[in-house]
């Protein structure tokens, strides 16, 4: 399996019970997939740069996970169509 480094941002907008569901459903992406997660770094409400798409703040998250490639493809399709996730990057630990 090979190591990968996630980082994504959720809509800040969200109340807590809709951004840990979003966090369970993330993380579940992986875990139902083969993948597992070493190490979860949740950031916090940070403010950006500049606004993406009207918005000037967002949830950052990093997490550490071991998959296959099959898991990341998966993986990257679902984070495109979540409505929540504002921006996420996949970095390739290896």
């Amino acid at each position: 399996m090979k190591k990968y480094e996630i980082m994504y941002i959720l809509n800040a907008s969200l109340e807590d019970s809709a951004r840990t569901a979003a966090i369970d459903n993330i993380h579940g992406i992986v875990t139902t997939n083969n993948g597992t997660i070493t190490k979860v770094d949740e950031w916090g409400v940070k403010e950006f740069a500049y606004k993406i798409e009207n918005m000037t703040r967002g949830y950052y998250a990093v997490i550490n996970v071991e998959c296959e490639n099959a898991c990341l493809v998966e993986f990257n399709r679902l984070m495109r169509i979540n409505k929540q996730v504002v921006r996420f990057m996949v970095i390739n630990k290896d």
